[in-house]
């Protein structure tokens, strides 16, 4: 059976919706402060294919900079922005532990992948030097037709042999409430919010597309070995989805709700 911790990725796929998928880093990243060294170390955990930890680059051009993934198709394609301050590892969020101080750690949409994510928190936030900063964001949406259609279309008769325990479920993520709580104590100061996009996707089936490039990568993976099933698979959830979210005059509206924290410890 196939972990959902452990997808196989196409970072081509995920890419497909990158103008979507990178606003919410940008929202994050704007409420993120000056970490306190001129030069500081950061971290972005879970970087996937490297094209947000760039914009880090962008924001702390002196900063030196590494991108973590388990993810040896996401690593791939990350090295292509690698530089003399920016470089990439392997690494896996379950348990990773920071070997050095770092003035800012960041998530972005990674910690959905890694169940019981809230206890990793203090490992990483004592790595946090004074005046830095941890910051993440997790998609919100585990409550959503993607999703719960999905689960259920996994859990029939037909699939439930395969794919059964594949994917993950709504507890995914906690309520921005938790993460308030756990990110807020002696000396650390957190910022919590929420916010539902509503992107608007062209093309046919753009949902299903949006899909296979994320929350569909279990399915995906476990059924890698048998193209037959794989596609039966993907024509039942299609129909689905088209009666979820059915085409508009001006394409189809993916309402997606993103969790934020940013918790910033004193000086």
């Amino acid at each position: 059976m196939t972990s959902p911790t452990s997808p196989t990725w196409d970072p081509r796929q995920y890419l497909r919706h990158a103008d979507h998928r990178t606003r919410p880093f940008h929202d994050l990243l704007a409420r993120i402060p000056d970490p306190p060294a001129p030069a500081p170390r950061i971290a972005d955990l879970g970087c996937g294919a490297g094209n947000v930890t760039v914009l880090l680059a962008g924001r702390w051009p002196r900063a030196r900079i590494t991108g973590y993934d388990n993810s040896p198709q996401m690593l791939g394609r990350a090295a292509a922005h690698a530089g003399p301050l920016l470089d990439f590892a392997e690494a896996d969020a379950a348990t990773w532990t920071p070997g050095e101080p770092y003035d800012l750690i960041v998530s972005n949409a990674l910690l959905q992948w890694v169940p019981d994510h809230i206890a990793r928190f203090p490992d990483w936030l004592d790595a946090i030097t004074p005046g830095g900063t941890f910051a993440l964001q997790v998609p919100g949406n585990f409550d959503q037709p993607t999703h719960v259609l999905m689960r259920e279309l996994a859990g029939s008769p037909r699939w439930r042999d395969r794919l059964g325990g594949t994917l993950r479920h709504a507890d995914a993520v906690l309520t921005p409430a938790a993460y308030l709580d756990a990110l807020t104590g002696p000396g650390l100061a957190a910022d919590v919010w929420e916010t539902t996009y509503l992107h608007l996707l062209p093309g046919e089936d753009p949902v299903l597309d949006w899909v296979k490039g994320t929350g569909l990568r279990p399915v995906l993976t476990a059924l890698a070995d048998d193209p037959d099933a794989r596609d039966a698979f993907l024509t039942e959830y299609r129909d689905l989805l088209r009666t979820a979210y059915p085409a508009g005059p001006h394409g189809t509206v993916l309402p997606f709700r993103r969790i934020f924290a940013v918790a910033h410890k004193e000086k």
